[in-house]
């Protein structure tokens, strides 16, 4: 269900490829297998570029704490991104990769770079829409252009336009 979900979201801004490691859903662990997957993954695809979520335990000073998910697999891409790019680790996946020279993580409270999205905030709510059964598991009054809306609004204040996205940059290569 989770699988469909995010294809469809991704369908919605035009991603037509969607990978799935097989690590499970609100159960997501840091570690080597993780890593390895990302590594693998890293090492098939050669990005130049990744970009992953927050993984600082909560969302800004007082906020809430961020999803165990989310400080999993975002710490992991980082590591992983090194992982691809050293021959001694991982050896079985293949040969290591040199080409990602830049990662970045989303949703943090001190960006380096803004992206501005205010031609794309409708897409982006209407892809988080797609994500109804994670929504409804949230058990609140959840709104997906309330919550994009606000965030976005929030962080382009800080970027001198409607609405943005703030990343980190971090130098890989």
């Amino acid at each position: 269900l989770r699988e469909d979900e995010e294809r469809r979201s991704a369908a919605v801004v035009g991603v037509s490829e969607v990978e799935f490691l097989g690590h499970p859903d609100g159960l997501i662990e840091y570690g080597i297998p993780l890593r390895r997957d990302l590594a693998g993954a890293f090492r098939r695809l050669q990005p130049e570029v990744v970009i992953t979520m927050s993984f600082d335990l909560t969302w800004g000073e007082d906020g809430p704490v961020n999803h165990a998910d989310h400080r999993a697999v975002g710490l992991a891409v980082l590591d992983a991104c090194r992982d691809a790019a050293n021959e001694w680790v991982f050896p079985e996946l293949g040969p290591a990769v040199s080409t990602i020279k830049s990662a970045y993580v989303a949703a943090v409270g001190n960006p380096t770079h803004f992206v501005d999205v205010t031609d794309s905030i409708e897409a982006g709510i209407a892809s988080l829409k797609e994500h109804r059964a994670y929504i409804e598991g949230l058990g609140t009054d959840f709104d997906p252009d309330t919550f994009l809306r606000d965030m976005a609004g929030y962080t382009g204040m800080g970027a001198g336009v409607d609405y943005a996205v703030g990343l980190r940059h971090y130098p890989m290569g």
